[in-house]
């Protein structure tokens, strides 16, 4: 071969190669956390995740417990249709079908609490009650998940103490989880306790609900939202660096009102505090300072509801629907779509 064409070899090996990098740099998890509807939904609702350029979807099937008893429940009649079993199988055909792919997470409701940010137990038999049935919910979904053929399954989702206090369990269920599921496995940490947990060796993507409070001023501007994100996003890319482990918002969100970017858990959501565009603001932020990023995975924003009449210019809630909010979502997760 002569020395001509063996450059020319060369050169096209590497556009290649430049081309190959470039396309795994842009492609990322543009994900949207369904609300689990009511009842059964029209499968065309899903159209509307296409349109905004999503490509992966959270599906979530809910268990309750009953204040801090040792006990998990699942599949209750008196549930709404999508956060039961059956639901949750048919979401996910129905996203399959819309070419989304999809993260199975798992959420517990505390009866009396909400979140499971605070759960926890008195005595060790307590705790191995709860194993018990807690693995049976999370066992259930992966079985279904690798029958199914999701992408994703979460092994758990803000569970601040045991997820610290209990890791020998943890990486118990997910050697199990893992012997009947061959798909991607996380788990979604609080964004304040992520960093407590010990067990992503064992895990795929580092999962972080990414309610991180940046700046607490009514209506802040992109600018100083990024430089509010500076010290975090270094935390961040170092933790990812110590696990070499790609970084996933398994959650994250702005409410549509004044002071979203802060405290949200704080803010007044009174009709008088709607704002669209320091939400807008706020997820143009988050973009600009991660999607670019090659050890960042991408996230799930938080939430879409395939009912109707939700969102819109009057609604202080999380959903983007009908908002400023959307489009912004829909024109970056346009840069980083497959």
């Amino acid at each position: 071969m002569s020395k001509g064409w063996f450059s020319i070899l060369l050169l096209t090996l590497f556009c290649c190669s430049l081309g190959e990098v470039e396309q795994l740099s842009t492609s990322k998890i543009n994900g949207a956390s369904l609300v689990s509807p009511p009842r059964k939904i029209p499968e065309e609702r899903f159209q509307a995740l296409n349109e905004i350029n999503s490509n992966w979807v959270a599906v979530i099937p809910y268990a309750f417990s009953r204040g801090h008893r040792p006990k998990i429940f699942f599949d209750n009649k008196s549930q709404w249709w999508g956060e039961r079993t059956d639901g949750s199988c048919e979401l996910i055909t129905c996203a399959q079908r819309h070419d989304l792919k999809v993260l199975l997470k798992p959420h517990v409701w505390v009866m009396g609490d909400g979140w499971p940010g605070e759960y926890d137990l008195e005595t060790e038999a307590d705790w191995r009650e709860w194993e018990i049935t807690y693995s049976n919910y999370i066992m259930t979904f992966a079985q279904i998940a690798d029958s199914m053929e999701v992408d994703m399954l979460a092994i758990g989702t803000e569970f601040r103490i045991p997820a610290v206090e209990r890791e020998a369990y943890w990486r118990s269920l997910i050697q199990r989880v893992r012997e009947v599921y061959h798909g991607k496995v996380t788990y979604a940490a609080n964004w304040d306790n992520y960093d407590k947990v010990k067990f992503w060796d064992q895990l795929d993507y580092i999962g972080v609900d990414a309610y991180f409070p940046i700046d607490n001023g009514d209506v802040p501007s992109v600018k100083e939202l990024e430089q509010g994100w500076k010290p975090l996003y270094e935390d961040l890319k170092s933790f990812s660096s110590k696990y070499n482990k790609p970084m996933l918002f398994t959650e994250y969100g702005y409410q549509s009102v004044n002071g979203a970017a802060g405290e949200h858990w704080n803010i007044d959501k009174s009709h008088q505090s709607i704002n669209m565009q320091t939400q807008a603001n706020a997820y143009q932020a988050l973009f600009n300072t991660f999607w670019g990023e090659s050890w960042f995975a991408g996230g799930f924003f938080w939430k879409w509801h395939l009912t109707e009449d939700h969102g819109g210019p009057g609604n202080a809630d999380f959903t983007p629907q009908g908002k400023v909010a959307a489009t912004v979502i829909q024109e970056h997760y346009g840069k980083f779509k497959d």
